[in-house]
């Protein structure tokens, strides 16, 4: 008598992992104690909920507290200078990220040494790539993977405590996370992008700072800035979110309003934010059009 086997449908990788990560939601849940009824809140909560949500139908366009210092900006123009700074912080962060993600990248990237050298290159030279240059891969992806195992919040806790609330503290915590992403992503784009031209450089007696710069970075360019672009917008939000450790971005705005129960302030800042993120992504999407011609 022949074993039952299972339609090949059925036992597919694809629904294999699908029941595995459910199975493993389950489990977590089951854990943690989580229950659906957790979800209603109590009659007190339900109002406060409901005029939360009230305020994202009618956000407001001046201040809600009764009385406003003379000489304070209105709630738009306060509105946009707090996006203004949000987008200053985020653009410092990402331009020391891009930075130090393309060094490290470099370092942590296999297509510029891993393929065979010309025969007439040296025995000194040999030997470097085989002993020297998969040490430093190994310690760079070390170094990646301990910059991206510490969520930028962490960081922020570190830095303000030790130089203040300072803007450049914000920078240097948002600055770290994203450039071992950078530095992971830049290096697996590089690996995979096409080596013909690589290649060519190689053998025509080119270093392997020339290879990795003119042989491959234009291939993987276009794929490394659309990238670039999506971090932006993570880094938006993750300015704005260290305003609620009282950096003056829009976050911090966010809370001020949401401590004085200001709800209707709440959300326009909230849509000032959506605003500002729908910008850059439609910026982003038009140079990835263009760079696609």
């Amino acid at each position: 008598m022949r074993p039952r086997r299972w339609p090949a449908s059925w036992v597919g990788t694809r629904r294999l992992v699908l029941l595995c990560i459910l199975f493993a939601g389950l489990l977590a849940a089951w854990q943690l104690g989580l229950h659906p009824a957790q979800l209603i809140p109590d009659q007190g909560g339900r109002a406060l909920v409901a005029e939360f949500f009230h305020g994202a139908i009618t956000p407001a366009f001046s201040y809600e507290a009764d009385f406003v210092p003379e000489g304070t900006a209105p709630l738009l123009i306060k509105a946009l200078q707090a996006a203004l700074q949000t987008v200053l912080l985020a653009a410092a962060a990402v331009s020391l990220s891009i930075v130090g993600g393309l060094v490290l990248g470099f370092c942590g990237s296999t297509a510029w040494w891993s393929d065979e050298l010309p025969g007439a290159d040296t025995a000194a030279r040999r030997a470097l790539r085989r002993a020297g240059t998969p040490t430093l891969y190994a310690v760079t992806r070390l170094l990646i993977g301990l910059m991206r195992s510490t969520h930028e919040l962490l960081w922020a806790t570190l830095f303000l405590c030790a130089m203040g609330l300072t803007p450049l503290a914000a920078v240097i915590a948002i600055a770290i996370p994203f450039t071992g992403t950078f530095a992971k992503i830049f290096s697996e784009m590089i690996d995979e992008a096409p080596r013909d031209s690589a290649a060519a450089l190689r053998m025509a007696g080119a270093s392997p700072l020339q290879v990795f710069c003119f042989g491959l970075l234009p291939q993987a360019f276009p794929d490394l800035c659309s990238y670039t672009m999506y971090r932006f917008e993570c880094a938006l939000r993750s300015s704005a979110v260290l305003g609620f450790f009282g950096i003056p971005t829009i976050g911090q705005s966010i809370t001020l309003s949401f401590e004085n129960l200001y709800y209707r302030e709440v959300w326009s800042y909230i849509y000032t934010l959506f605003i500002l993120v729908v910008i850059v992504e439609w910026w982003g999407v038009a140079l990835r059009r263009r760079l696609a011609e």
